[in-house]
């Protein structure tokens, strides 16, 4: 296993490399860059935009712009935002966590919600409350995320009950350890059900079909035959099989959710990477562009190493050599 982690994480190299240039292209064929919106501004002289673009090295080739950005990255530096005038690891250090905690947020409801309901709906097949979690499954899969944000704000606007976006409340650094958890929580609870209700529809149904799989299957029979207990049967035996698809699938739902979060966070107002790429982008502030991206990317590549990694603990018959 440590060998097959150590590949993976030398696979990842040049692939980050390649993600980093490819927005490194992207920023720099689009036409216009962060000195065009100084450039419109009387107050700023030539001699000042001049200084910015050998200090930002926008003055220089593209080639050798990004081989410095590189060795700049070697030596464990982002480069420097533009727009907020600060260098871009202090950005990001702040946001990756904001954008981290609303994923994992996320992916604990989905998960805690989606296997019991998947359980539930298999051991009641054709019943009245399969039929219900399918119902409600196909309404939840035809609402996109941000749509649902949108519902749940309003939702909220009129009752009053939860805060209406952002992530603390203004007094927040005035309350004690308890209510800071409260705070957050309560901050959580809209974006987390926007980004959840989806994934849990699309994650039953996957919980479903393996469970209905696994329990046709003969040493099933073979186990109630001998007079085990049903819940062992369920939980035991069918549940660990019907579950390893589900784990493979780990990575990617934790991946999609670090993605996906970006619009809920900008509806929001969640201090993420969403809304961060997003003013990042607007400005043309390449270097913060290219952290995010390569943030993203590294989560995304952790998030399908771990599931690897929890498939094969789960399941012996799987070695990676």
């Amino acid at each position: 296993m440590w060998r097959y982690t150590l590949k993976r994480m030398l696979v990842a190299v040049p692939m980050l490399l390649g993600i980093s240039l490819l927005t490194f292209v992207l920023m720099r064929v689009t036409p216009g860059n962060y000195l065009d919106t100084i450039r419109m501004d009387p107050q700023f002289s030539k001699e000042t935009i001049r200084h910015y673009e050998q200090l930002y090295q926008l003055d220089k080739p593209l080639a050798q712009q990004y081989i410095r950005w590189i060795y700049n990255l070697l030596h464990f530096e982002l480069g420097y935002s533009f727009h907020y005038n600060v260098p871009v690891h202090k950005i990001i250090g702040e946001r990756v966590w904001n954008t981290f905690v609303l994923s994992l947020s996320a992916f604990l409801f989905t998960w805690c919600i989606a296997i019991p309901l998947g359980i539930g709906a298999a051991l009641n097949r054709n019943r009245p409350v399969d039929r219900a979690v399918q119902f409600f499954s196909y309404i939840a899969l035809s609402f996109p995320g941000f749509f649902l944000a949108m519902i749940f704000l309003f939702w909220a606007s009129q009752t009053g009950i939860l805060p209406l976006g952002g992530m603390h409340s203004p007094d927040y650094d005035r309350l004690g350890m308890g209510g800071k958890i409260v705070d957050l929580l309560k901050h959580l609870v809209i974006p987390t059900r926007a980004l959840s209700v989806g994934s849990i529809a699309a994650l039953q149904r996957l919980m479903r079909g393996n469970m209905l799989e696994v329990l046709g299957q003969r040493y099933i029979l073979t186990a109630r035959a001998k007079g085990l207990p049903e819940g062992r049967v369920v939980y035991h035996h069918a549940l660990r099989n019907a579950v390893n698809p589900l784990i493979t699938l780990l990575g990617y739902e934790f991946s999609s959710l670090l993605s996906g979060a970006a619009l809920i966070e900008i509806i929001c107002s969640w201090p993420g990477l969403g809304s961060l790429m997003l003013t990042a982008v607007r400005s043309k502030d390449v270097y913060l562009v290219m952290a995010s991206m390569l943030m993203g990317s590294i989560l995304f590549m952790v998030g399908n190493l771990l599931a690897d990694i929890a498939l094969a603990k789960v399941d012996p018959r799987i070695r990676y050599d």
